[in-house]
């Protein structure tokens, strides 16, 4: 491993709160919560009703009718959220060697959509198998980083990362191990997920995974409050775009943060449950710090995985407490899941983007729906409850957690010349 540096030079999203970084993060200064009825099918016969959806999604408005047959809609959220980054960053890939350009991309799931619509599609049929000849490029979770290398010619290391939630928190450890390793000098990645109809709501709601507030949807996202009882699915994407410092300092790009410290563990607990003590968590927190090379202190903000769930919340907060020490109460901490729901595998790309602009322009974007705090929690952390926090963002770390015990943590921090 060398002692490269990896810097962030273009961000780009579509999400349950807007359909670029900035309106993302207005909507997230301001508390918005993106939770509704669900619209993308019937969902009158389902116990949960409600989800993150993103709202007047018009694929004609970014791909004509033949590209469209090509990609599920998990393809064509991560296409949307790296064209503006691609922009953003202000690259321009013929002028660099594009075999030193990599993607790395996080899905969780893949193409539901295709799997669900062709597989019923032959089961109302006769019998006589007619499926679409892009039913496999549909569906498959590496078409995600394939089509956005085939977009723009990119050659260099290209894979996707599967880590259930945590996958695209992990896509882009991989991609800042890759720029470390000498193997590329910039890549784009993030992640995206599109897992909201019958199959993907009905899944988990057979596990008592999701909300069912029905009637009060924007407040059925609630982190840490008393009466939350089960998180809210969002879909979406989230990229980046990320570089060897010195490479982006040498075509003059503008830097947002520096990618200072990756952890990854495992719970090695529970197939869903995450360790009632946190010590996956506390793991890969002490990892990514160790990497770092700073202390715990030293972090301003945490962006956690914080799905609004008992099982989930209160263990991530107690191995922040035993990683902070009494230092806890003096670190901002919020879950932005309150808002934009659970992404899933594109959850840690998007929260990633929050953490970043937190940096940028220092304001920590709150928890919202928190009307009565879990017993279980201290009461004296700063949870961000409910209004943003202006402060200065030195260092900020942002935690995904997956099924399987899969965790990933990544820190961000302010460039220093």
């Amino acid at each position: 491993m060398t002692n490269k540096r990896v810097v962030v030079t273009g961000l780009g999203t579509i999400n349950p709160l807007g359909k670029s970084v900035g309106e993302f993060f207005s909507n997230l200064k301001a508390g918005v919560s993106g939770a509704g009825p669900i619209t993308a099918f019937d969902a009158s016969k389902f116990k949960t009703r409600i989800a993150c959806e993103i709202k007047d999604y018009k694929w004609e408005e970014y791909f004509n009718p033949k590209e469209v047959k090509k990609h599920d809609l998990f393809e064509q959220y991560s296409l949307i959220a790296t064209n503006e980054a691609v922009l953003d960053s202000g690259i321009e890939f013929e002028k660099e060697d594009k075999k030193r350009i990599g993607v790395i991309w996080g899905v969780g799931i893949g193409g539901l959509h295709t799997f669900q619509d062709e597989i019923s599609a032959f089961a109302l049929g006769d019998g006589t198998p007619r499926f679409s000849p892009f039913l496999l490029v549909r569906l498959l979770t590496n078409m995600a980083s394939g089509q956005i290398s085939l977009k723009y010619g990119l050659m260099g290391p290209n894979y996707d990362v599967t880590s259930a939630c945590s996958s695209s928190s992990s896509a882009i450890i991989n991609a800042v191990d890759q720029i470390r390793l000498g193997r590329a000098d910039v890549v784009i990645t993030g992640g995206s997920e599109a897992a909201i109809n019958e199959s993907g709501v009905g899944s988990f709601n057979a596990m008592m995974a999701l909300s069912t507030r029905n009637d009060d949807p924007k407040t059925a996202s609630r982190p840490y409050d008393a009466n939350r009882d089960g998180f809210v699915m969002g879909e979406g994407a989230g990229a980046l775009i990320i570089e060897e410092y010195e490479h982006a300092v040498a075509r003059g790009a503008k830097i947002y943060a520096e990618i200072v410290g990756c952890g990854l563990s495992a719970d090695a607990y529970h197939v869903t449950a995450s360790h009632p003590e946190g010590d996956g968590a506390l793991l890969s927190m002490q990892g990514a710090l160790n990497e770092a090379g700073i202390k715990a202190s030293q972090l301003d903000y945490i962006n956690t995985h914080g799905t609004s769930t008992p099982t989930g919340d209160v263990p991530e907060l107690k191995a922040i407490m035993r990683l902070l020490g009494e230092d806890v109460y003096k670190v901002n901490i919020s879950s932005t899941k309150s808002m934009t729901g659970h992404l899933l595998g594109a959850a840690g790309a998007v929260e990633s983007l929050a953490t970043i602009m937190a940096i940028k322009d220092g304001i920590i974007p709150p928890t919202i729906n928190n009307s009565e705090l879990d017993p279980a929690i201290d009461p004296n952390l700063n949870l961000t409850l409910n209004r943003a926090q202006e402060r200065e963002v030195k260092y900020a770390l942002s935690n995904t957690f997956g099924f399987g015990g899969q965790n990933a943590t990544l820190i961000f921090g302010k460039v220093q010349k």
